[in-house]
């Protein structure tokens, strides 16, 4: 399979790693200094204490057709990297945090973009080495209009879970029902998932701003419980973070509107209301 990954960042450097080990003809499409780092360096991926390195090719523009396109860029650059793809993928996947994506997405690529979700913790090393902390990688899928059973395939074969779901909202609402609450408040603490789920003060904060979450979905047809959301976070490694954490402390832009504002966003429209979730999304750092 011909895949095209935009944004070769922890998440689609993980992924171009494993596809492109798997065999598959990976292009990963980044800034012009992470093209020159792959071209010279190679991509190399750490993860459960084995270093592995591949060879993908790197463009600073998709100029030809792919079979997939995943897009892994976060969602304050998604219209900036958008500029970068100027052929058009049989189908897009974008695998990013957040609700209003898509959207974007369809007006620049049309009914080809389905909807993903991903599960997995991964960050940049530097611009040709990322590193996956989380044992697992598990995506969800789901599209109206393009045929993803091929796309899954390709996946397994690479080791990574794939699943193809039958709604679209249900694939975003899975994840964003629990990142909601889970961005800002490791954003704010600075605590990793297994110090807040014990925490005194900031579990009973959760489970409000969850529940939130999971009204909000329901209303939007993609219902969920926050016994579900929570079976999920208490199976979570407990030193977990967010990339919402890591970019608060790091003093770079991050994706708590994109994540958390976007459900907030939902709830008003859906007239559900969100003091919780609103709450915790004043309290987060700006840079």
């Amino acid at each position: 399979m011909n895949v095209g990954v935009l944004g070769s960042g922890g998440v689609g450097g993980a992924l171009a790693v494993r596809l492109s080990r798997a065999g598959n003809d990976v292009t990963c499409v980044a800034t012009p200094l992470t093209v020159a780092a792959i071209r010279e360096h190679g991509l190399a991926l750490e993860w459960q204490g084995e270093t592995i390195v591949t060879q993908p090719e790197a463009a600073e523009a998709l100029e030809d057709p792919v079979d997939l396109l995943l897009v892994a860029v976060k969602a304050p650059d998604l219209e900036l990297a958008l500029d970068r793809v100027l052929a058009e993928p049989a189908v897009a996947l974008p695998l990013m945090n957040g609700l209003e994506h898509l959207d974007v997405l369809r007006r620049e690529l049309g009914p080809r973009v389905a909807a993903g979700s991903i599960r997995i913790e991964a960050h940049s090393r530097s611009r040709s080495v990322v590193a996956q902390d989380s044992p697992f990688t598990i995506i969800r899928m789901a599209s109206d209009d393009v045929e993803l059973d091929g796309v899954a395939e390709a996946f397994r074969a690479a080791g990574i879970e794939a699943h193809v779901e039958a709604s679209e909202k249900a694939v975003l609402w899975e994840k964003a029902a629990r990142l909601a609450a889970l961005a800002p408040a490791t954003a704010i603490a600075q605590l990793p998932v297994g110090e807040l789920r014990a925490d005194d003060a900031w579990r009973p904060r959760l489970e409000a701003a969850i529940e939130e979450a999971c009204a909000v979905a329901t209303a939007d047809g993609a219902p969920t419980t926050t016994a579900e959301q929570w079976a999920i976070i208490d199976s979570m490694p407990p030193d977990l973070s967010t990339s919402a954490a890591r970019d608060v402390a790091a003093g770079r832009p991050s994706e708590l509107d994109a994540i958390t504002g976007a459900v907030v966003r939902a709830g008003r429209r859906l007239g559900v209301p969100t003091p919780s979730l609103e709450l915790l999304l004043a309290e987060c750092p700006q840079p």
